[in-house]
């Protein structure tokens, strides 16, 4: 069975490389196009990933969604729903909208009934 090991690790870091060139932003990969880089993943199965890792795209040593060095940030971290305040606002805003459409309702229905 471990014989099969080394095997199982190329294959892995293989996949593993593929899946972050095709879900890596275009303008992040260095040197190559993405479309080479692929290539040159799935036909070098050793030389290839590792290539990939260390070469082909931008990384930064902060995680995702803090700045880089150049001051840029890549993404945006996510955010809970209720601790987003762009989001909590559009909620106020949505009973505000729905509190004046019932005012506007219940002002009408007495005016009809009046017998």
């Amino acid at each position: 069975m471990l014989r099969y090991l080394p095997f199982l690790l190329v294959i892995a870091l293989t996949i593993y490389a593929f899946i972050d060139c095709l879900n890596t932003p275009e303008e992040e990969v260095k040197h190559l196009p993405k479309v080479v880089w692929v290539i040159i993943i799935l036909l070098f199965s050793i030389v290839g990933p590792v290539v990939w890792l260390f070469a082909g795209k931008q990384r930064s040593l902060t995680g995702g969604g803090f700045p880089t060095a150049g001051g840029r940030a890549r993404r945006t971290p996510w955010v809970a729903p209720d601790d987003n305040p762009e989001f909590l606002r559009s909620l106020d805003q949505r009973d505000e909208d729905k509190d004046q459409d019932q005012d506007k309702g219940d002002g009408k229905g007495d005016t009809k009934g009046g017998a």
